[in-house]
């Protein structure tokens, strides 16, 4: 089970604000099934490694396809195997314990 953290931006859009393109990948995301967080910085998704790679290509094509030219994503990969998942929710509570 990985966990990951996208960020889309899509560049050429005339504007500073993302928050049109933040509310279409969100969009593709909740549509996906996949488990997801909407942070103020990206969006963390759990899941499985191919399904999350499929989902960002669906969002590059879908993105794409309604006239982005350029399409700039970061995602940063958490892919542990050794423990089942889901994870998100245990990795935030064994820091919160170590915080007491």
């Amino acid at each position: 089970m990985a966990i990951a953290e996208l960020t889309v931006v899509c560049l050429g859009t005339g504007s500073t604000s993302l928050s049109d393109v933040v509310a279409f990948v969100e969009r593709e995301i909740r549509a996906s099934g996949l488990e997801s967080r909407l942070n103020p910085m990206s969006t963390t998704i759990e899941g499985d490694l191919k399904d999350i790679f499929a989902l960002v290509e669906r969002i590059h094509e879908r993105l794409a396809g309604e006239g982005y030219g350029r399409i700039s994503t970061s995602i940063k990969i958490d892919d542990r195997r050794d423990r089942p998942g889901p994870r998100m929710d245990a990795k935030l509570k064994s820091v919160e314990e170590k915080l007491k």
